[in-house]
């Protein structure tokens, strides 16, 4: 494989170096959004939210936010805000849902599209090489003698073909990538989406038990 790639590269002409450089921005790109993606904003949300249930339900609030300072992703970062506001109004906490959400959301979806992009751009940049090659085939034809014609229209054609070929293969490498971390960005703020409308809904039904234990502590103190 090592020595077809290093024939590719001979044959292929300069235009090869222009396509492993996006090949090379590719991967980069890739191995970035993996780790923002499957490892630093990845969470186990039933077992998250099980437990921020369990705060909220029991009037912990000052639980519920050590649960989410202590968590580094950003649906707890999102969700810390909010709770932030939970005695204040349910548009306070609404609010600072939305800001929080407008500040990470975008984390989560960063250079996706760079992807789609360097698709596209490794599609051309095959179809360059490939035309370049052409040009230089027909160009040797033109002007070589009777005997190595052959041998120079076949140095242009491999040119062409082995640009074509890699070209598309950057390509098609580009275009799963970008579906595969698409899906996992919109599954990251569809679970963002569903874990804050359910905590401000537990937020709006247990305001009441929010510092009750404070509030008694005080009454037996005083007493």
């Amino acid at each position: 494989m090592f020595e077809f790639i290093g024939t590719a590269f001979d044959k292929g002409g300069p235009n090869m170096f222009i396509i492993l450089a996006t090949f090379i921005f590719m991967l980069g790109v890739l191995v970035e959004r993996i780790v923002v993606l499957y490892f630093q904003s990845n969470v186990d949300k039933e077992g998250f939210t099980k437990v921020l249930q369990k705060n909220l339900l029991a009037g912990d609030l000052q639980g519920a936010l050590k649960l989410c300072s202590i968590s580094k992703f950003p649906l707890a970062r999102i969700l810390q805000a909010g709770l932030m506001k939970a005695k204040e109004s349910d548009e306070a906490v609404q609010a600072a849902l939305d800001e929080a959400a407008l500040r990470e959301m975008p984390r989560i979806e960063k250079r996706i599209g760079y992807l789609a992009m360097l698709g596209n751009v490794a599609v051309l940049m095959g179809l360059l090489g490939t035309i370049l090659g052409l040009i230089r085939a027909f160009g040797a034809v033109a002007e070589a003698d009777a005997a190595s014609k052959a041998t120079e229209l076949a140095k242009g054609i491999s040119e062409a073909m082995f640009n074509t070929a890699f070209g598309l293969a950057v390509a098609i490498a580009s275009i799963i990538a970008y579906a595969f971390l698409q899906s996992k960005a919109q599954h990251l703020a569809d679970d963002i989406n569903e874990t804050t409308v359910s905590v401000l809904n537990l937020i709006t039904a247990n305001r009441d038990k929010f510092g009750r234990d404070k509030d008694h502590t005080r009454v037996v103190d005083h007493e």
